[in-house]
């Protein structure tokens, strides 16, 4: 199967590490000009010479806007710096370990704001354009948390949850438009953050791939893999669902855990 996205800007937030970062870089690697997208100006645009780098791009096929989305002043100055795009990976989001009754009226609002309302804003301007151009595909990067509820983060559990039924009713508004609407599910991923996240939970001492292993095994031992999943295996699956080949996939919740959540749907 060979993924064209030559015709294609994809927009990409949260895309200077992590699973953002090589979504950037897998559609860049099958042609689409991709918009880089994150907080910083300085490490926004350092990302986006990478990813071109990375993936073999003409630099000039890789652009790079810096803007907080988790505001609705920092959507508008993306939304203004890329009127229109085909693709839309909503990927920004935050997690942190906290206590559930220690969550604060602030965090509960801090995370809603980015790692769902930052999407729906964005959706809201994008996908009627697509519509209106007969094609578009919008991508909201969950989490099997969004059906595992984790004990040590119910606010950000909530969150993904959240993105599900956001995604499901904008595919369902779509429907016959040519614009897809879908979420994606990773599980537990080797990224910067996850790293450090592991170390704190785990505890000093001994190699990192002896934390991921204790981490699997107690944590999240439902995993079918057994280990971390890789940035390129969730990019894989992205990079897929906005592709031609995905034009029937729409509303739905797909999975790329490696089986951490032990249900059959989604």
């Amino acid at each position: 199967m060979q993924i064209d996205l030559s015709s294609r800007t994809a927009v990409v937030t949260g895309s200077t590490a992590g699973i953002g970062r090589a979504i950037a870089v897998a559609a860049a690697r099958a042609g689409a000009t991709v918009v880089v997208n994150g907080r910083e100006e300085s490490r926004t645009v350092e990302a986006a010479r990478q990813v071109a780098e990375e993936a073999g791009a003409a630099a000039e096929s890789v652009r790079s806007v810096a803007a907080d989305v988790s505001t609705a002043e920092g959507a508008q100055k993306l939304i203004d710096a890329v009127p229109d795009c085909d693709v839309l990976v909503n990927n920004a989001g935050i997690f942190a370990a906290t206590p559930v009754f220690e969550i604060t009226d602030g965090e509960w609002r801090r995370f809603f704001d980015v790692n769902v309302l930052s999407g729906v804003r964005l959706a809201r301007h994008y996908a009627p354009r697509m519509a209106k151009r007969g094609w578009g595909r919008v991508l909201f990067v969950s989490s099997e948390s969004a059906v595992m509820t984790p004990t040590e983060m119910v606010h950000y559990g909530m969150t993904k949850t959240a993105q599900l039924a956001v995604s499901r009713g904008m595919a369902q508004e779509l429907k016959g438009s040519g614009v897809t609407v879908n979420s994606i599910l990773p599980g537990p991923t080797l990224t910067p953050g996850v790293e450090e996240f592991i170390t704190d939970r785990v505890g000093p001492g001994g190699s990192f791939e002896e934390a991921e292993t204790a981490f699997i095994r107690q944590e999240r031992p439902t995993s079918l893999l057994g280990r971390l999943i890789r940035p390129h295996e969730v990019a894989a699956l992205a990079v897929y669902v906005a592709s031609e080949h995905a034009s029937a996939t729409t509303g739905a919740a797909l999975r790329v855990d490696g089986g951490v959540a032990p249900t059959l749907i989604p």
